[in-house]
């Protein structure tokens, strides 16, 4: 940037929360970062209250897909199991789950824990998208129909009242057009945001 003292408070706000270095899909079809140098190169008096204007100006996709981003970094769980994240959008998520034969119970069906599993990390992925960490306080889950070794099972998470702290979110579990699981949770917030420059954002005003 050309200025020492712009640059330690460039990194000091937007390294966290895996968004420098990150490419995010946008309308702009650019990375974030270069976004933010567009808006800040070779403009006199540029500070850092301005960097941070602009990252905290994504979308509502795009900052959804860059909490999801965060926060899949540290999921161990749902990345040991072979999760995939097809789609996220604010107060949605789409993950995909393969039944494999570790999965699979002694009646030679799916074992409820992992599909239970799956709803569960959409429904995280879809309350944790608008930037507020956020944990289930609890869950009900019903088993329509089997699932079956080799099963590609897709969990598509929606969002159905957000108040307040609180959230209610509906899961489906489907193999193809057959729904085999739905999951109802709920909700609530913590404190802390998955992206830091939108949190420095909202300090400032």
């Amino acid at each position: 940037m050309g200025n020492p003292s712009f640059q330690s408070d460039f990194e000091r706000y937007l390294t966290p929360a895996g968004i420098v270095g990150t490419m995010v899909p946008s309308h702009h079809d650019q990375p974030t970062d270069d976004l933010v140098q567009e808006a800040c190169t070779d403009k006199p008096g540029a500070t850092w209250e301005a960097v941070v204007n602009v990252k905290a100006t994504l979308s509502p996709d795009d900052l959804a897909r860059a909490c999801a981003d965060a926060m899949w970094k540290e999921d161990d769980a749902s990345k040991g199991l072979g999760m995939e994240i097809v789609e996220i959008r604010p107060g949605e998520a789409v993950l995909t789950m393969t039944v494999k034969p570790d999965m699979v119970n002694g009646h030679g069906i799916a074992h409820g824990g992992f599909i239970f599993t799956l709803a569960d990390s959409a429904f995280a992925f879809a309350c944790n998208s608008r930037n507020e960490r956020t944990v289930a306080a609890q869950c009900h889950i019903s088993f329509i129909r089997p699932g079956k070794l080799g099963d590609r099972l897709v969990a598509t998470a929606r969002e159905i009242s957000r108040t307040g702290r609180s959230g209610i979110y509906d899961v489906r579990v489907a193999v193809g057009d057959t729904t085999i699981a739905e999951l109802r949770g709920h909700s609530r917030t913590v404190g802390g945001a998955w992206v830091a420059a939108a949190a420095a954002n909202h300090r400032m005003e």
